[in-house]
């Protein structure tokens, strides 16, 4: 009896053992690598929270995706960034939308090389962010090419596989899992654009790439910022369902959440942020004061308009609360697959944690880009969010060990 008592808890001490998987951040919309913006950075402005965690002992890497790019696009570069390798779109969907499907300026060392089934990785997505690891979670599941009916190219690791047990853990923060009522603000407006001319007005026009090498579209030299932005935003892609405004819509993240939904391997996590309080005259809501003064015209649209999804159903009042670019309620799980709603349930410290269920930490008082530190002046709130990254990637680590 005593051997089999030991051998059970030896086997529990196995299974539930801390992990040191890495830790991989994923910018969202208009976001960029740690080598621009001179020196700037998406993930903490002048306070580094790549730096900061691996001074705690954590084993971070900071990705760097297309700022306006689909998710598709997004994630198949997300993997061969992590990986390692030549980014290849998948030749029916390059077809698709006019790609070049392999564009040599994308081929990447790997943050992470051996990045398998045996070595997951967890992924903390901000904004789109969070879309984009769903949807790599999605084409690492499934055999792409085959169901496109292609042949399988040789050593396409993610389009001719299925990839099970390569993410242990995806976090999202501040994300529109169910689109946002303000997708329209990807077309006529960028949340990012002052905070990005403000540093190009400093150092210059070669602080920031679009990526959109696919499209054949790069920064021409002595091209000024004002031109480069000019003709991205004139581009013709903008006109089909491979950039991020279909992504962000409602419509656009219905069809992710019908492909991607929750994996019963994989944990997940959400933050969100709300920004607006309600103003009981009018039954509406409105800009709360901390809010950023880019943000508040963003906010008060959103905080009284209604959204309407292709069959006619429409957002109600429950939508009205937000950060500024994102629907607070957007940001709790995705909800709107058409095959049902992701499980979703508030987190509890010290609960057992069940995989292939969303938990939803908390929702923050805080405009969109606050919890990843843009905006902030009161130092002891910059501490606040740097402890609460901290404490995060600590409960990251505490899941067990993958099976």
């Amino acid at each position: 009896m005593k051997n089999v008592i030991l051998l059970f808890s030896l086997f529990s001490s196995i299974l539930w053992a801390e992990n040191n998987y890495p830790i991989i951040l994923v910018h969202g919309f208009m976001g960029w690598g740690k080598d621009e913006m001179a020196g700037y950075k998406y993930w903490g402005g002048k306070n580094d929270y790549a730096t900061y965690l691996r001074e705690k002992g954590f084993e971070v890497y900071t990705a760097s995706v297309g700022p306006v790019s689909s998710n598709w696009d997004r994630a198949v570069e997300l993997f061969y960034q992590i990986k390692g390798g030549q980014v290849d779109y998948g030749l029916s969907h390059a077809n698709e939308y006019g790609l070049e499907q392999t564009p040599p300026e994308k081929h990447f060392p790997g943050l992470y090389p051996q990045w398998d089934h045996e070595h997951p990785v967890h992924i903390i997505g901000h904004s789109m962010g969070g879309q984009t690891a769903r949807m790599l979670q999605y084409l690492l599941e499934n055999l792409i090419y085959q169901d496109e009916g292609e042949s399988i190219p040789e050593k396409n690791v993610l389009m001719g596989y299925a990839n099970e047990g390569w993410v242990r853990s995806i976090t999202t923060i501040s994300t529109p899992h169910n689109g946002t009522t303000l997708s329209d603000i990807i077309t006529k407006g960028i949340p990012f654009l002052q905070d990005i001319i403000g540093v190009a007005a400093v150092v210059g026009n070669d602080f920031y790439d679009f990526d959109l090498q696919q499209w054949n579209f790069d920064h021409d030299e002595n091209e000024t910022w004002s031109t480069y932005f000019r003709r991205m935003r004139e581009h013709p892609a903008w006109g089909t369902k491979n950039m991020c405004a279909w992504d962000v819509s409602l419509e656009g993240a219905r069809e992710l959440n019908t492909l991607a939904p929750a994996n019963s391997n994989i944990y997940y996590f959400s933050y969100a942020t709300g920004n607006t309080k309600l103003d009981s005259a009018s039954g509406f809501h409105v800009p709360h004061e901390s809010m950023s003064l880019i943000l508040r015209a963003n906010a008060r649209v959103m905080g009284r308009n209604k959204a309407y999804w292709a069959d006619g159903t429409a957002t109600d009042s429950t939508w009205y609360e937000n950060d500024g670019i994102v629907n607070t309620i957007s940001q709790l799980g995705p909800t709107t697959g058409i095959d049902g709603e992701d499980p979703i349930a508030g987190y509890r410290t010290g609960e057992l944690l069940i995989p292939g269920q969303w938990y939803h930490i908390k929702t923050y008082n805080l405009d969109h880009k606050a919890l990843i530190g843009h905006g902030l002046k009161d130092d002891e709130k910059i501490e606040d969010i740097l402890e609460l990254f901290k404490n995060h990637c600590s409960l990251l680590q505490s899941l067990p060990l993958k099976e």
